[in-house]
C-alpha cells in the first residue's frame, strides 16, 4: 500500500491529470500562504515579496495538473490578471521625473514626482518605488502623501530613514547637490482603493490615530478634504480629529507635511481640524534652537530627456484602452488556439484527448496566452506613451521655488487647535 501511494505520488501521466504538477503546485501555494502570515510579512517583507513571484510556477503548475479543459474555469481570472501585471511591468520600466525632495529633522525624506494632470488618484494610494542606484531589484511600497486634487502636477511621497534600503536612499538624496543633481526612479503604480470603498465624507466625525510614520495615509486623506472643502463641493464637512504620536519632539514636522510644501491654496479653509500630538520619548519641552524650526530647505533635480512624468500606464483614456486591450488579446488568443487545434492536433489525436500529450498542449495554449497578452499589450502600450509624450510638453513646468508652509502658518494661527502633551505651545 505505501509503495503504491509512492508510485501515484511520483506519476506524471501521459494523457490524464499530473500528480507530480499538482503537488509542486501545492508546494508553491504552501510557500506563498507561510510567507504571507503577519509575523513574516511584517518583519521580513523581501521575503514575502519575492516568495510571491512563485505565483508563475503555481499557475503553470496547476494547468498541467487541471489539463486545459478545467483550466478554462479559472482562465477569465488569469487572463485579466496576465494583461495587469504586463502593463504594471512595462510602466515600471521607464524612468519617471523626479521634480524635488525635502529632508525633515526626524530624518524623513520626501520625494516629489512629476505627475500627468491626467491621472488621477484616491486617499490612501500605494506607490512601488525602485531606485536603481540603491539596488536594482528592491521595490518598496510607500503611501502617498498627495492629493491628485490638490496637486494635480505632483505626486509625493514619504520615506523615512529606518536603516537597510531606506537608509541608502537617504544617504544617496543627501549626498546630491542642491540644485541641479540627478536621480533615476522608476515607479510603479499608484494603487487605489476603489471609488466608495473609503467615503471620508459620508460621516459626520474621523478620527485618524497613527504612530511615526504611520501618519502617511491620513495626509493624503487631509489633503483632499482641504481640497474640497476649499472649493465647497459639499456643504457638510466632518469633523477632523487627527490623534498621532512621536517619540521625539523632531518627528513633529511631520504635522507640517498636512499641506504641500508650496502651498496649495491661498487661505486658510473652513476645515474643522483638529490636531492632538503626543511625545512619548521626551519630557523637557523643546529649546529656542530645536532643529524642528528650521526650514527644511528642498532639493531640486535635473529632468533628463528619458524622465517622463507618472502618469496612467494606458494614457488618458485608460479604461476605453483597457477594455480594447482585453478584447484584442483574447481574441488573439483564441486564434491561435484555433490554428493550434486545427492544424497541429487534431491531426494526431482526432479528439479522443488520448494520444497528444496533456502536458505540451497545457504548455502551447499557456505560451500563446502570454504571447498575445504581451504583443498586443505592448504594441498598446506604445502607442499611448506617444500620446503621453505629447501630453508631457504641454504639462506646466513644477520646477518653481517654494518655501516650506507650517501648519499653524497656513492655518493662520487659529484654524487648527494645537494640543501636545509634555510639549507646550511655545
Amino acid at each position: 500500500m505505501p509503495g503504491q501511494l509512492v508510485t501515484q505520488m511520483t506519476k506524471w501521466a501521459r494523457t490524464r491529470a499530473s500528480n507530480v504538477a499538482g503537488e509542486l503546485a501545492l508546494l508553491c501555494g504552501l510557500a506563498m500562504w507561510a510567507t504571507a502570515l503577519p509575523r513574516i510579512r511584517r518583519r521580513m517583507f523581501e521575503l514575502f515579496f519575492y516568495a510571491h513571484h512563485l505565483y508563475i510556477p503555481f499557475i503553470v503548475f496547476s494547468a498541467l495538473h487541471m489539463g486545459v479543459m478545467v483550466f478554462c474555469y479559472v482562465l477569465p481570472g488569469v487572463f485579466l490578471f496576465a494583461v495587469d501585471r504586463c502593463l504594471r511591468f512595462l510602466q515600471s520600466r521607464a524612468r519617471v521625473r523626479l521634480v524635488s525632495s525635502r529632508f525633515l529633522p526626524s530624518g524623513a525624506v520626501e520625494l516629489n514626482f512629476a505627475k500627468s494632470p491626467c491621472l488621477r488618484h484616491n486617499p490612501t494610494s500605494t506607490l512601488f518605488v525602485n531606485v536603481p542606484c540603491v539596488s536594482r531589484l528592491q521595490w518598496h511600497p510607500f503611501s502617498v502623501t498627495s492629493s491628485s486634487s490638490l496637486e494635480p502636477d505632483t505626486l509625493s511621497v514619504v520615506i523615512k530613514n529606518r536603516g537597510g534600503w531606506t537608509q541608502k536612499l537617504y544617504e544617496t538624496v543627501s549626498s546630491l547637490p542642491p540644485s541641479g543633481g540627478h536621480l533615476g526612479v522608476s515607479v510603479e503604480g499608484p494603487y487605489s482603493p476603489a471609488a466608495g470603498v473609503t467615503p471620508f465624507l459620508g460621516h459626520d466625525s474621523l478620527v485618524m490615530i497613527s504612530g511615526g510614520i504611520g501618519i502617511t495615509p491620513f495626509i493624503s486623506i487631509i489633503r483632499e478634504l482641504v481640497y474640497q472643502s476649499a472649493m465647497a463641493e459639499t456643504a457638510s464637512m466632518p469633523r477632523l480629529l487627527l490623534v498621532c504620536v512621536f517619540r521625539t519632539s523632531a518627528e513633529l514636522d511631520m504635522l507640517d507635511l498636512l499641506v504641500p510644501a508650496s502651498g496649495g491654496l491661498n487661505g486658510a479653509p473652513s476645515l474643522d481640524l483638529r490636531i492632538e500630538a503626543f511625545v512619548t520619548s521626551e519630557s523637557e519641552p523643546r529649546t529656542g534652537n530645536d532643529p524642528h524650526k528650521r526650514p527644511c530647505q528642498p532639493v531640486w533635480f535635473k529632468p533628463w530627456p528619458s524622465d517622463a512624468p507618472v502618469s496612467p500606464a494606458l494614457g488618458t483614456n485608460g479604461w476605453l484602452w483597457l477594455g480594447a486591450v482585453v478584447s484584442s488579446s483574447f481574441a488573439a488568443f483564441l486564434l491561435l488556439v484555433a490554428v493550434l487545434q486545427r492544424f497541429y492536433i487534431y491531426p494526431v489525436d482526432r479528439d479522443s484527448n488520448h494520444v497528444y500529450p496533456w502536458a505540451a498542449r497545457t504548455m502551447l495554449n499557456l505560451l500563446f496566452l502570454g504571447v498575445s497578452v504581451a504583443a498586443v499589450t505592448g504594441a498598446a502600450f506604445l502607442w499611448s506613451k506617444r500620446g503621453s509624450a505629447r501630453e508631457a510638453k504641454k504639462i506646466k513646468s513644477v520646477d518653481r521655488p517654494m518655501s516650506p508652509v507650517s501648519l499653524l502658518h497656513w492655518a493662520g494661527g487659529g484654524g487648527v487647535e494645537r494640543e501636545l502633551e509634555s510639549m507646550p505651545a511655545q
